[in-house]
């Protein structure tokens, strides 16, 4: 909570020409990005700071889309989730540009891509079962990676709803599961 309501004034004061605010913001923003970004290329540490930049860069260039209503964390994660997708898109195409396949493994990819969009289908259609309390919070938390304190500033929920939400929300969702089977 501290964190926010500190990037939160620099921001508003970098938004009204103050210099010395905004590059303070900058400067903490970009260690909360990096605590952010690491936690998602844990297997790819070396991207983390080029990841960072460009979020950054994205960040300053979208200022002008920042509302003072909203939450400052959850507004910059959204940037960063944005670039690191397109990080992992750009750098899955290299990939696959150089890599040959040959038509069994082509075989294999589209069956456990279907098989992967099928599952994203079927979850979504379990998670509109429940109601917002549960379903967000899982979302949030579980999908998207954001934390119980930025979930909450998101949904207006406290922490311990949050927490709740998530508890719930999966037990009522293996309860379905079960009872499918």
């Amino acid at each position: 909570m501290e964190i926010e309501e500190r990037l939160r004034g620099l921001l508003l004061l970098g938004l009204d020409a103050d210099a010395v605010a905004y590059q303070r913001f900058l400067k903490e923003l970009s260690a909360h990005l990096r605590a952010f970004l690491r936690r998602r290329l844990s297997q790819r540490p070396d991207e983390v700071e080029d990841l960072v930049q460009e979020t950054l860069l994205a960040v300053h260039n979208q200022r002008h889309t920042y509302r003072p209503d909203m939450p400052v964390t959850a507004w910059a994660h959204a940037i960063a989730r944005y670039k690191l997708i397109d990080w992992l898109r750009s750098h899955r195409v290299k990939g696959a540009l150089n890599d040959t396949l040959d038509e069994e493994a082509g075989e294999l990819f589209s069956t456990s891509d279907s098989e992967a969009a099928e599952a994203r289908r079927d979850l979504g259609k379990l998670l509109e079962t429940l109601p917002d309390r549960q379903r967000l919070p899982i979302l949030h938390v579980k999908l998207e990676g954001l934390s119980v304190v930025e979930t909450a500033q998101l949904t207006g929920l406290s922490e311990s709803a949050v927490k709740i939400g998530v508890h719930r929300g999966l037990k009522a969702l293996a309860a379905k599961i079960r009872g499918m089977a």
